[in-house]
């Protein structure tokens, strides 16, 4: 009589290397006991130990299927090697997501929905999904105009679009003296120079951008008015007012970066304030997920073409179904949720990190996932990165975000979205150690 487990181990191997992939369906148990030459009753003990192993998920009225591997056991802190606690990258997710998410999808799999989804399309996409999208996009009030929607692969390709439209090669585009790691890396590709612009603790100086223009045309500014990366702050309505009157009376096109801004989705963008000079980008990545990610783009009438060119001419245009999952998943009201569900998420590891950093110079908005550390003395970022690395941490240095010549600050940016919860905690617990202890001993240690 063959062992259930040991025809388990078997389907085991074949998950393991492959042959088996997630979200494939295992046949039912009668034709499975048939395939293997056991009893019907040993194949109901077979899946019931795949299930238990946490190897497969049955789902009523579908069958079982091979679910994703579980991630592996986070490292002890102390370990300074493999695996890390990652509070550099910042994806966040609430539990439930892919439940959420996955039911979202079930109408979009039957045949018909999915041979539709499958076809290609272009930078504008289909009017259906350019009016969901102004509705996910829309927030204080404001709500673009679904005709100005065009569509990218990801936020990443967004901003390059919209900077290849905006500013020749070699010519000049100012930027927040700490930005966004991607804009100097696109930057560097096309060829553009990039003007670090003064800030306070409201954001973007208006006056730099006068002073900057007047030194030499700047083709236009990038800014992230709401909840900037990596500072956490966000532009009060008198500072975004005045911006906008600037580049209204300059005539120079803002790039608004609004990746974050779903968090203060009661704000509404400085694409509100001057919507002629404003080009405002967005992405699926923070809101939604980041594996299945789609770039938004509001533009105005006179640089629409040139976008949806470069977005064509970079071939940075979007999958179809990707649209129309994230149209769905509009309409059925799950951006929604999950919009609520990280903003409430957010506030919890704010106080996580409140709790562990309070005695130290952070600045963290209640509403963001990430958060600004001025390092105490005699730290310098450069140290503490590579000490923090040392107990399996991993953090972003000021450096990343400086422009050109600039001098970085002595200070980190610390992403609170990727680990557990518990995780976070003790990480940061460990780094606040680290910042309470002399530098040279813990280096050489």
């Amino acid at each position: 009589m063959t062992d259930y487990r040991s025809v388990a181990d078997a389907v085991a191997e074949e998950i393991r290397t492959g042959r088996l992939r997630p979200g494939d369906r295992l046949p039912p148990q009668r034709r499975f006991a048939r395939q293997h030459g056991i009893a019907d009753s040993t194949a109901a003990r077979v899946y019931r130990e795949l299930a238990r192993r946490g190897l497969t998920v049955g789902e009523v009225g579908r069958g079982t299927f091979v679910r994703a591997v579980p991630p592996a056991a986070a490292p002890a802190l102390t370990e300074p090697a493999g695996s890390r606690v990652d509070l550099e990258l910042n994806y966040p997710a609430v539990p439930g997501q892919a439940a959420l998410l996955a039911d979202g999808l079930g109408a979009l799999l039957r045949p018909d929905a999915l041979a539709e989804a499958l076809r290609p399309t272009g930078a504008a996409g289909p009017p259906a999904v350019r009016e969901a999208a102004a509705d996910l996009l829309a927030r204080g009030g404001w709500r673009p105009d679904p005709a100005r929607v065009l569509f990218a692969g990801n936020g990443r390709q967004a901003v390059a679009a919209a900077v290849t439209a905006l500013v020749p090669p070699g010519a000049r585009l100012g930027v927040e003296e700490l930005t966004y790691p991607v804009v100097k890396a696109v930057a560097a590709r096309l060829g553009v120079t990039l003007v670090p612009l003064a800030m306070d603790e409201d954001g973007l100086l208006p006056r730099a951008v006068e002073e900057a223009h007047r030194a030499g045309p700047l083709s236009a500014v990038y800014v992230q008015p709401t909840l900037h990366n990596p500072l956490s702050l966000t532009m009060p309505r008198e500072r975004a007012e005045r911006l906008a009157e600037v580049l209204l009376r300059l005539g120079i096109p803002a790039i608004e970066d609004a990746v974050w801004a779903f968090l203060r989705d009661e704000l509404p963008p400085l694409a509100s304030l001057a919507p002629e000079r404003t080009v405002l980008v967005d992405s699926l990545s923070k809101r939604v997920a980041p594996g299945l990610t789609l770039g938004f783009v509001v533009a105005p009438g006179p640089v629409a073409g040139d976008i949806a060119a470069a977005l064509r001419s970079g071939g940075w245009g979007p999958g179809r179904f990707a649209l129309e999952a994230a149209a769905r998943w509009q309409r059925d009201g799950i951006v929604e949720q999950l919009v609520r569900a990280k903003q409430r998420e957010a506030a919890a590891r704010q106080e996580i990190a409140a709790r562990h950093l309070g005695a130290f110079a952070v600045r963290g908005d209640p509403r963001s996932y990430h958060c600004w550390w001025r390092l105490p003395r005699p730290w310098r970022a450069d140290t503490f990165v590579a000490a923090a690395a040392r107990h399996g941490i991993a953090v972003a240095p000021a450096a990343a975000f400086t422009v050109g010549g600039h001098h970085a600050p002595n200070a980190v940016r610390l992403g609170l979205a990727s680990p557990s919860a518990d995780d976070l905690s003790r990480a940061l617990a460990t780094l606040a150690g680290l910042a309470r202890s002399a530098p040279d001993d813990l280096i050489a240690s």
